[in-house]
């Protein structure tokens, strides 16, 4: 599997977690490392898992916009301590939010 672009290798790797039929699924930065395009395709992926075969899925990422795009519900953390839950429109305008993750001052 070495061989193969590193997008790829993302795919195989879901691919193999969900041949076990999970009910629960762990998605640890799925998108770390993959350009662009990759990124997009593993989103379409993600909500496809979601809608099509109704697994759970509990997400840690760095990439407010694929969050946002992806989720129902966010718990935000910052440096392990909890800053907001909610809906991605709520987490989204939270004062720390934008401080921590936007890098917006909170002014704005």
């Amino acid at each position: 599997m070495g061989g193969l672009p590193y997008g790829t290798q993302k795919q195989i790797e879901l691919g193999r977690a969900l041949a076990l039929e999970p009910d629960l699924l762990l998605l640890d930065e799925p998108c770390a490392g993959m350009n662009s395009e990759e990124k997009q395709d593993m989103i379409f992926w993600v909500k496809d898992i979601q809608d099509e075969l109704g697994i759970t899925i509990l997400l840690i990422e760095h990439d407010m916009t694929m969050v946002m795009d992806i989720s129902d519900r966010i718990l935000a953390l910052n440096f392990g301590r909890p800053v907001t839950e909610g809906k991605p429109g709520q987490v989204q305008k939270h004062p720390e939010v934008l401080k921590a993750y936007l890098g917006e001052d909170e002014g704005v």
